[in-house]
């Protein structure tokens, strides 16, 4: 920093800067493959001249135009991440990432759409759904009207109208495609093209859910436009046919009923009325894209492979994360029935705020897997990581009670995690912050404060926002929310000096007598003893996650292009030629992807088991240490690594929550556009998180003025 509010520019800047410049490059010349693919430009003119030129066949060529500028892109997202974490300190990257998205892009920001089957969508948001549409409807026309151009009645008694509709349900398949190319990408929660885009794995579930309807109408229309085409033909006998070197019938079917059974369980009724139905049912999308492959062929396949590519990476990655058991080190029992898990974790390990954690606890459930927001700053807290957990449900409530059961002075509870995934979210830049919450909603911004009050200790010379927290409570019982502002191993002196100013409300109780207020209980504290197998929470990939990352990605790709090489140039080609019409498709699809699971389990698995080995000697030496002078670490991972947890709490600092002014109101609820109108002064960050309902009323009264100073984003909080 060189003097107030300016930001020191990194050398490497514009070594980012060329990265994404080329980054962008290269995804429109992605989407412009897309756009000319289904003309004759394409068919009768690029496509001979690059195949003469590289000598590819079929399978190669989609594999050059397809797939390799998806993870060309992926691997250039991973080097500028790792760049920007490198060279940027926390204070710079943070306060960058602030003021190029509440300045340049905050009218792309504001809310459009706010009460409808979207959810709240953003101006940007809608610019780009409206560009996928167009892109569909292109793709779809210029494919029909090419075909139509060149159709020929292959049947006896064939009619025109019925080849045209087998042409326009073929094609119905094709554009789906698109839909399923881009519909894993949102849900590989490690991406390098999430944070690349400011985006997070919890925030861009959304356009996966968007994707999935889209590819879901497109083919229903599809099969019904097929079936349609048999009974009107007499071939109704087709849908029970397997093709040996063509388009198999059986599995096209398959993939639609499977995708109709996650579609169905996935609509909102369902989901939330039944959510462990819609759940396990989303695992079909196994079945979901191996029918598909044996559908459509290697060839065809290539289309959706960039995303069924980099989600098996993901998903293996965390696979292997989740296998181990980490060291939960105390817990924070609230009389609201919270509890705040607090995780020993290694200190390179940097996570920003409203970052999301899957926890399993197989004492609750082995299969269940919850997600839930980190409250904790790596900044404040360097070596623990903290979750808080409301009783909301069976499984809150039961994790709950086995807490609760243990001794204040010792016990084990073995607890599983993936992440945690790290979020993207605006709260500097700003004269005034101002975060709204309901109920368990708060918990991002725990995060976001302890985060403020560090920067602002660590670098006086950064402008720190004036806060305002609105929270809204059922209960007075879940007033006790505002003690997670301090954690439990100190942390006071980081963000005693913020502006924070803190109203509460509780809706359903009146005031409470002062005998109410003098029988509230603080939180109970409950250490955790460590056993030998516990580990501390650590980057699945090492503190240059990044890089490795995009070592995964292009390595786990390398492999499988020369087994699928080999494969066609030894044991294919000799049979087939460049026909697909001898070798059956079947066998060939299966090989493919048996290739592609063993290429990207062994090489992942690979990175993986060397990157523990080295988190496993840096943990041990730092246990080695830990009776020695280690100023880094704070008292509770002291006592969690010496062993020391018979200590009592009293024993840490005491820590009380930094509120200059705390007014809490008892049975109303806020006006919150009173609240946001009437803050005055420079530009106002609004942040909100909680029930839908609640988020739309603020995304309404920000978006209603066309002219006004507040800034919204939403914060997809897991509890």
């Amino acid at each position: 920093m060189e003097g107030k509010g300016k930001i020191k520019c990194s050398p490497s800047a514009a070594a980012r800067s060329t990265l994404l410049l080329l980054a962008a490059v290269v995804f429109l010349g992605w989407l412009v493959i897309w756009a000319v693919f289904p003309t004759r430009t394409y068919s009768s003119t690029w496509a001979p001249k690059l195949a003469a030129l590289t000598g590819f066949g079929k399978q190669g060529m989609r594999m050059m135009l397809f797939v390799s500028p998806v993870l060309f892109v992926y691997v250039v997202a991973c080097v500028y991440l790792h760049s920007s974490h490198k060279d940027s300190d926390p204070v710079g990257q943070t306060l960058t990432r602030g003021v190029f998205s509440t300045t340049r892009m905050a009218a792309w920001r504001r809310p459009v759409l706010v009460r409808g089957p979207l959810g709240i969508v953003t101006r940007m948001e809608l610019a780009f759904l409206l560009m996928l549409l167009a892109l569909l409807v292109w793709f779809y026309v210029a494919y029909i009207t090419n075909e139509f151009a060149k159709i020929r009645i292959k049947l006896p008694g064939e009619k025109l109208w019925q080849a045209q509709l087998e042409k326009a349900a073929r094609r119905l398949g094709t554009a789906g495609s698109l839909c399923v190319a881009l519909l894993f990408v949102p849900v590989a929660r490690g991406s390098s093209l999430l944070p690349l885009v400011g985006l997070t794995s919890e925030a861009s579930v959304k356009y996966h859910v968007w994707l999935g309807h889209l590819a879901m109408v497109i083919f229903t229309a599809h099969g019904l436009c097929y079936i349609s085409f048999w009974a009107s033909t007499d071939q109704i006998d087709e849908m029970l046919k397997w093709a040996r070197t063509r388009m198999s019938n059986v599995a096209g079917e398959l993939t639609l009923l499977c995708g109709l059974a996650m579609w169905a369980t996935a609509l909102p009724r369902v989901r939330r009325r039944m959510f462990e139905l819609f759940f396990y049912a989303h695992h079909l999308y196994v079945l979901f894209v191996l029918f598909c492959a044996l559908h459509v062929g290697v060839t065809a396949f290539c289309f959706v492979l960039p995303g069924v590519f980099l989600f098996a990476v993901d998903r293996c990655l965390r696979f292997l994360q989740s296998r181990a058991s980490v060291s939960l080190v105390s817990a924070r029992l609230l009389q609201s029935q919270a509890v705040e898990l607090n995780f020993a974790k290694s200190p390179c390990l940097r996570y920003s705020p409203t970052s999301t954690l899957f926890v399993n606890v197989p004492s609750v459930s082995r299969l269940q897997w919850h997600p839930f927001t980190v409250t904790s700053s790596s900044s404040i807290q360097p070596d623990t990581l903290s979750v808080v957990v409301t009783s909301r449900g069976a499984w809150t409530r039961k994790l709950y009670e086995a807490v609760s059961s243990l001794p204040p002075s010792g016990g084990h509870l073995g607890v599983s995690v993936e992440g945690p995934y790290s979020a993207s979210t605006r709260f500097l830049g700003y004269d005034s912050l101002v975060m709204v919450s309901g109920g368990s909603g708060i918990t991002p911004f725990i995060s976001v404060i302890r985060e403020l009050g560090y920067l602002r200790s660590a670098a006086e010379t950064v402008p720190a926002p004036r806060l305002l927290l609105v929270c809204v409570f059922k209960t007075s019982a879940e007033l006790d929310m505002l003690d997670l502002l301090v954690p439990v191993s100190g942390g006071m002196p980081a963000i005693s000096g913020l502006d924070l100013r803190i109203e509460a409300f509780v809706t359903r109780e009146g005031e409470p007598s002062a005998g109410d207020r003098a029988r509230r209980q603080p939180g109970r504290e409950v250490w955790f003893k460590p056993w030998p197998s516990d580990a501390p929470v650590t980057p699945v990939l090492g503190s240059s996650g990044w890089l490795w990352h995009g070592a995964v990605v292009s390595s786990s790709f390398a492999v499988f292009l020369v087994l699928v090489a080999a494969l066609q140039r030894f044991y294919i080609y000799p049979v087939d030629g460049d026909t697909n019409h001898v070798y059956p498709w079947a066998a060939r699809t299966m090989l493919n992807l048996l290739f592609l699971g063993v290429s990207v389990a062994g090489v992942t698995g690979a990175a993986f088991l060397w990157n523990k080995r080295g988190s496993a000697a840096d943990e041990e030496m730092k246990v080695k240490s830990v009776d020695g002078t280690t100023p880094g670490m704070s008292p509770v991972a002291l006592l969690h690594w010496a062993g020391g947890v018979d200590r009592e709490m009293e024993s840490l600092p005491a820590a009380q929550p930094p509120v200059q002014a705390t007014n809490v109101h008892f049975g109303h609820r806020p006006d919150l556009k009173r609240m946001l109108v009437g803050i005055e002064g420079g530009n106002v960050g609004v942040m909100a998180s909680g029930p839908q309902g609640m988020l739309e009323d603020v995304a309404t009264i920000c978006s209603s003025r066309p002219a006004s100073n507040l800034h919204f984003q939403s914060i997809s909080f897991t509890w």
